[in-house]
């Protein structure tokens, strides 16, 4: 083999990585499959590219998680994000940003986000994810600000990666969130949880994690429908920080846990979001 190529390989970030073409892309989606060394396989991720920016460099990214059973089309495919970021900015009342939506991994019912054994899920979308998208995406790069919201599971992960790696994400929230590890047992199939027990490396909760880097945190908020079965464990979470005097945002919208709920509440996170790009 040549020297330079062995070299080559030695410099590249992902063995493999494939873009969709441009000429069958749709609604500014575009999708992504790469190779991980975290996953120990490939992952994909769908992005949503505003129109009309197409020279913009160093544009704001907001990972987006999925939920359980879901994968990186859901938010898409399922809640329409991309439309709703793509009106808001039309409307002028939030600025141009990208939408990184990955899979979890793509384990059981759903990863959590969390580290395992073999896979670390987490460093998955902390590191992989944000990385490939900068390699392949022309409007991304090392200086764009980095966001990070999930829905149930996704807010799960997106709370506790956000309060972990408050110096990459300068903001994040969660939607109708499960609050702790024990929390995913009832969306996963029976007889199945245990193999997930056992693969975490740490059973986490929202909170320990938000007290464990209470110093550093990003702003950050979450919502839960009034009638989601989440909703008491948010109203805890809430009530928990606000004895531990930790600063964040809590709103209670009418609604459930559903994809109806979801579509029409993301725009208070792009919001806020927005308005923290307006901070930095």
């Amino acid at each position: 083999m040549d020297m330079w190529f062995m070299i080559y390989l030695l410099e590249m970030k992902f063995y493999t990585k494939e873009i969709s073409d441009s000429r069958f892309e749709q609604q500014g989606l575009r999708h992504i499959t790469v190779k991980s060394d975290h996953l120990n396989g490939r992952g994909d991720i769908t992005v949503f590219v505003p129109q009309g920016f197409e020279f913009y460099k160093g544009m704001p990214m907001v990972t987006l998680l999925h939920g359980v059973y879901g994968s990186h089309w859901a938010w898409a495919y399922k809640a329409g994000v991309h439309l709703t970021a793509q009106r808001l900015i039309d409307e002028g009342t939030i600025g141009p940003m990208l939408l990184v939506m990955p899979s979890d991994g793509l384990i059981g019912d759903g990863s959590g986000y969390l580290r395992q054994h073999p896979s670390d899920y987490e460093a998955w979308i902390v590191s992989d994810v944000p990385a490939v998208v900068q390699e392949l995406i022309p409007q991304a790069d090392a200086t764009s600000p980095q966001f990070i919201a999930g829905l149930s599971m996704g807010g799960y992960g997106a709370l506790r990666i956000g309060a972990k790696y408050s110096d990459q994400y300068v903001a994040f929230s969660g939607l109708s969130s499960i609050t702790r590890f024990e929390e995913i047992e009832p969306f996963y199939q029976q007889g199945k949880f245990g193999l997930l027990e056992q693969a975490v490396w740490e059973r986490e909760s929202v909170l320990e994690v938000l007290l464990k880097h209470k110093a550093h945190l990003s702003p950050f908020r979450f919502d839960c429908g009034e009638i989601d079965p989440l909703i008491v464990a948010n109203r805890q979470l809430h009530q928990a920080l606000l004895t531990h005097q930790i600063d964040h945002h809590f709103e209670e919208n009418s609604g459930g846990h559903d994809w109806a709920y979801w579509e029409k509440n993301i725009v208070n996170t792009l919001h806020f979001f927005n308005c923290r790009l307006k901070t930095i």
